[in-house]
């Protein structure tokens, strides 16, 4: 014990691990991959924890957006206090702790409506989920970003992690209209989609397609399936993004 107290240590195991960049990308990957996420806010009669299930997108800058009712709880709870959390990570076989989750404390903010940052979230979000547009433009229904603040990232037994919220933000996102017209055009990619999803590997037999873009990467959507590749570097341009699909694709 006396040698313990003098060294500051013990065999007792650490609990986290020292974030790296392998961490950080397995992060971003169940933060935007992720088609749904569990939602936490504060109810405000009753100061309890209120979770719910929310559809979920991304902003240009990574930023995780959802699309809600103003006559929903967790609405009311997100206007009454920014203060929330959302869990990304689906399990598979075996045991669901297993597999890799996140947890993500967020500070919420409305997107005002007839604003080109509404205009750019509500066209980012129906390409990954077309069947919200039955609603989107509903009267009582409005868009948050809910940007990170700080994350626990669970990679599986023994992995365990923090984050900060920067870890999970792009930084200098696109939001030029070269950056916007990529998006659109990505929509029609559906060769090289079909090309590059089999290329990473995903389930054959499956109409794959680009539901979004950014500096980060890109998402291949197929039915109610989604996929997250991560590039390995920020691409610079919208032309570094077409040049690094037809080159995986072999499609010029």
């Amino acid at each position: 014990m006396a040698d313990e107290q003098q060294t500051g240590k013990t065999d007792r195991p650490q609990v986290l691990r020292d974030t790296d960049d392998e961490a950080r990308r397995l992060a971003r990957t169940l933060v935007r991959g992720a088609r749904h996420m569990a939602l936490a806010v504060l109810d405000p009669e009753t100061g309890f924890p209120f979770a719910s299930r929310a559809l979920t997108g991304t902003d240009v800058d990574g930023v995780p957006v959802i699309l809600v009712s103003g006559l929903s709880g967790h609405t009311k709870g997100l206007i009454a206090d920014p203060r929330c959390s959302l869990l990304a990570g689906e399990p598979g076989k075996g045991d669901p702790l297993a597999h890799p989750r996140i947890t993500v404390q967020c500070l919420a903010e409305g997107v005002a409506r007839d604003t080109p940052e509404h205009a750019r979230i509500r066209r980012r979000f129906l390409d990954r989920h077309p069947k919200a547009a039955l609603y989107a433009d509903f009267g009582d229904f409005r868009f948050f970003r809910i940007t990170p603040q700080a994350a626990s990232l669970n990679g599986g037994f023994g992995r365990a992690y923090m984050l900060t919220g920067s870890d999970l933000v792009i930084p200098e996102p696109g939001i030029t209209a070269e950056w916007l017209d990529l998006q659109e055009n990505v929509k029609n990619m559906t060769e090289q989609a079909q090309k590059f999803a089999a290329h990473i590997g995903t389930e054959n037999g499956k109409l794959w397609r680009f539901g979004g873009v950014d500096r980060a990467g890109i998402d291949l959507i197929a039915g109610d399936f989604q996929l997250r590749h991560e590039f390995e570097v920020l691409a610079k341009t919208p032309e570094a993004v077409l040049d690094y699909v037809f080159e995986i694709t072999k499609i010029r």
